[in-house]
Order: C-alpha cells, then structure tokens, then sequence
C-alpha cells in the first residue's frame, strides 16, 4: 500500500514552507510536529474537543482566526499563514528569547498554568480575543461574558481555569482600545 501524497505549502511563523509532498490524509497537527518540528501544539482528545492542539490562521483581511489542528487535514492550510505557540514570543538575530507575547507574560504573571499542557490553546485563543476586540472593542459590562465565552472551549484537566480568566481580563483591562465607555 502507497500513501497518495500532494504538495503543501505555507509560511508558519512568518516562515515560508514549502511546496513539501506529504500524505494527502495527514491531520496539521501531525504535520507541524513531524515536519516543521514544532511540537507546541498538543495532542489531547484528538477529537476537537480540548483545544490544546489550536493555532492561529491569519486571514486574509488580517484578522486571527483559531484553528483545531488534530481534526483538520494539513492540506486545509495550502496557502494560507499560521502562527504556533512557537511564533508568538519574539526572538532576536541570534534565535534568543527577546520578549514574551502580552498574553504569554499576562500568564505568567496570573500563573496561569499548572502542567502547561493545554497553555498553548489558551495563548491562542486569547491572542485572537485580542485581536478581534482591537476590531471590535466591547463595553467593560460585557467583559467577563466575552472572556468566558472564548475560553470556555478549552478545556484544562488541572482546573487551572480562574488563573486563565483573570490573565486575560486584567491584560484586556489594561490594554487601551479594547474596551468602549
């Protein structure tokens, strides 16, 4: 038996990759871990379900979408930009860490984490709630519900949930521009 094979190219964390021939069925995630080694996003239920495998789709307005990588096929992203965990500190000409995310140090800050096993899917998917309320900025009344709701897909087996909540909350409050009234 042959594995059917296509080209895939992207660029992932601002770097062009590609055209690879990979299987025509491999999932994202096991593209990034086995190709690219960047093994940031995680395998939890392997079904959708956790969030620990999400990254980030730049679309092409510009705007941050999540994506589940353990259920998507690597061919979805043909084209398109991702970021991983991986891509969201800076680093400088030498590969040294220069500076965290805002979200990544608003974590560290609330100890966020426990085992840091689903932390990448919560960085994601806070990084895009920044990103849409830059956009789209809510009131301060809404921003508990607003915050809820977007961390309320991922799921955290060491219950590390308030600590996730209050990182991103207090770096939405002191962010300027993301709040109305």
């Amino acid at each position: 038996m042959t594995l059917q094979t296509k080209p895939l190219a992207l660029t992932a964390n601002g770097r062009r990759v590609g055209p690879v021939d990979v299987p025509e069925e491999i999932m994202m995630l096991d593209f990034l871990h086995e190709y690219l080694n960047l093994t940031g996003a995680r395998m939890g239920c392997g079904q959708g379900i956790c969030h620990a495998c999400t990254i980030i789709v730049e679309n092409e307005d510009g705007s941050l979408s999540e994506m589940r990588t353990c259920i998507t096929g690597a061919h979805w992203f043909d084209g398109k930009q991702v970021r991983t965990i991986e891509g969201h500190a800076k680093y400088d000409a030498n590969g040294n860490l220069a500076a965290l995310s805002p979200v990544q140090q608003a974590f560290i800050e609330h100890f966020s984490f426990q085992c840091g096993y689903c932390t990448p899917g919560f960085v994601t998917a806070a990084t895009v709630l920044l990103d849409r309320l830059k956009r789209e900025p809510v009131s301060r009344a809404e921003l508990d519900e607003v915050v809820t709701t977007t961390l309320d897909k991922h799921i955290c087996r060491c219950t590390g949930y308030v600590r996730y909540l209050q990182a991103v909350r207090d770096l939405v409050l002191k962010t300027p521009g993301l709040l109305t009234g």
